[in-house]
């Protein structure tokens, strides 16, 4: 039987990366897992429940009320958190930076590791998040480091989150993604960084369609 093939996407926010990635599998017959939701599953439930955001031994202390699944349904992969269907909820802004703070708390990295490896070992996959070539899966089949320009990014998470009725501005957009941006490529654990051997892809200047063919072709190239 030939081995599952993994692909690791991994890039700054708003470079677009669950939609690319999502949209790539699907047109490879791959499973998308979104690892980032994850991550923004666990933000989630310390924000609900008050946790100091800034206390690390604090975020690790409830680890062990946290349940986060990723369940596919209908090809589509949800998110829940103990039992509850987040996929929606996690997406908000305030969220976004909930899960900024839990990704740099090892404790919270480690306990979503093996949850992450177990599902490329039992299907082909394509991974995204910020650390997936350099930490997650570092034997990926193909890895591939995913951005843009921070403004093209800004503008991009801005009209997402305008077409789902959100009341922000561009310039609150843009000083979230470069906040979003010092943190995670400045923690101590797993900074966001690109592998040695993952393939640049920038879409600075490329649509949608243009971005996902990209990745395609990437993928096909290396296997």
């Amino acid at each position: 039987m030939k081995p599952y093939v993994s692909v690791a996407v991994d890039g700054p926010v708003g470079a677009g990366k669950s939609s690319i990635a999502r949209t790539a599998a699907k047109m490879l017959g791959y499973i998308y897992v979104d690892t980032g939701a994850l991550y923004r599953a666990v933000g989630l439930y310390c924000h609900r429940n008050g946790v100091d955001m800034a206390q690390p031994d604090a975020i690790a202390s409830v680890l062990p009320e946290i349940h986060p699944e990723i369940r596919l349904i209908d090809g589509t992969q949800h998110i829940y958190l103990n039992k509850e269907d987040v996929s929606e909820e996690i997406r908000l802004p305030e969220i976004s930076m909930a899960a900024s703070a839990v990704s740099a708390v090892s404790a919270v990295r480690a306990a979503l590791l093996d949850l992450q490896r177990n599902m490329a070992k039992t299907n082909n996959v394509i991974m995204d998040g910020r650390d997936i070539g350099t930490v997650v899966l570092p034997d990926a089949t193909v890895k591939i480091f995913l951005t843009a320009a921070p403004e093209i990014r800004a503008k991009r998470r801005y009209d997402e989150l305008c077409a789902k009725g959100v009341q922000t501005t561009f310039e609150e957009v843009l000083a979230d993604l470069n906040t979003r941006d010092y943190n995670d490529s400045h923690r101590e654990t797993a900074p966001l960084k690109q592998a040695d051997d993952a393939v640049l892809a920038d879409t600075s200047a490329l649509d949608f369609e243009q971005s996902c063919e990209l990745i395609c072709n990437i993928i096909k190239e290396r296997l």
